[in-house]
């Protein structure tokens, strides 16, 4: 069994040899998560540029002001979409292969084993496809229990953790076995996964303070303890047999908590 302790103490003995360059990579990983919040529409009531229940048509803005404000009402909509669509293109066709990317680096370099060409690996065809297509129907996935209610999308969340982390590991596991193997992994460490991300709220809130800087510095440190996460949970499930060496695609040797 895990322990905060334990991971944060192990994700600190790596930082202290690849500090910078971890840094890095968490800010890739970052950029590639494509975080978006939507925000309700507002409704222009009244005026003459509006529409007219009494008549049932809508009334021709007559005045060179109503134009302009209509006309600038569609440029905005129009960046606001296009905004919009290239922050989802990016993140499908671009950010999944990136987290994915910078996830494995942080295990490699757990595992003191050669952390170089993580992204390369995960660009690479084939590699590239599964990453793509499983990493967009868990999202999918997640955003239909979101649907239902916050807190059955936010269980799901944890569920679905260690997704990007497996397929760091076999990018062609196929979407449907990732999420099953995600959610077995998980299945009774989710209270304590949530435990262990409000550790790090504190450091956050001193990053704050830091004129937001400061946060940046601490992501190194909170990737590398979730990567040392999924390692001892990746352990757990090939001691009881939930997965194989083989099916994650591990080279024998390298396969323990420690790489040995």
């Amino acid at each position: 069994m895990w322990s905060r302790k334990e991971l944060k103490d192990r994700a600190k003995a790596v930082l202290r040899i690849n500090y910078w360059k971890a840094f890095l990579i968490s800010l890739v990983i970052v950029i590639a998560g494509g975080y978006s919040r939507s925000g309700g529409s507002s409704v222009i009531r009244g005026g003459r540029g509006g529409y007219n229940s009494g008549s049932n048509d809508w009334i021709v803005p007559n005045t060179v002001s109503d134009r302009f404000l209509l006309l600038s009402i569609l440029v905005i909509a129009i960046i606001v979409i296009a905004v919009f669509i290239f922050a989802i293109s990016f993140r499908i066709f671009l950010g999944y292969s990136l987290e994915v990317g910078g996830r494995r680096y942080f295990i490699k370099s757990a595992q003191h084993d050669d952390n170089r060409s993580c992204f390369s690996f995960a660009f690479l065809g084939e590699n590239y496809k599964g990453i793509v297509l499983t990493m967009l129907l868990k999202g999918v996935q997640n955003f239909l229990w979101y649907l239902l209610l916050i807190i059955p999308g936010i269980v799901k969340s944890y569920s679905y953790r260690m997704v990007p982390y497996i397929l760091a590991d076999n990018p062609n596991i196929g979407y449907k076995r990732a999420i099953a193997l995600s959610e077995n992994m998980t299945d009774g460490h989710k209270f304590d996964i949530f435990v262990l991300d409000l550790s790090f709220i504190g450091w956050y809130l001193l990053g704050l303070l830091a004129l937001v800087v400061g946060t940046l510095f601490l992501m190194p440190y909170e990737n590398a303890t979730n990567a040392e996460l999924y390692l001892s949970l990746r352990e757990s499930a090939i001691s009881i047999g939930f997965t194989s060496q083989e099916e994650l695609l591990l080279s024998r040797g390298t396969d323990s908590l420690y790489g040995k």
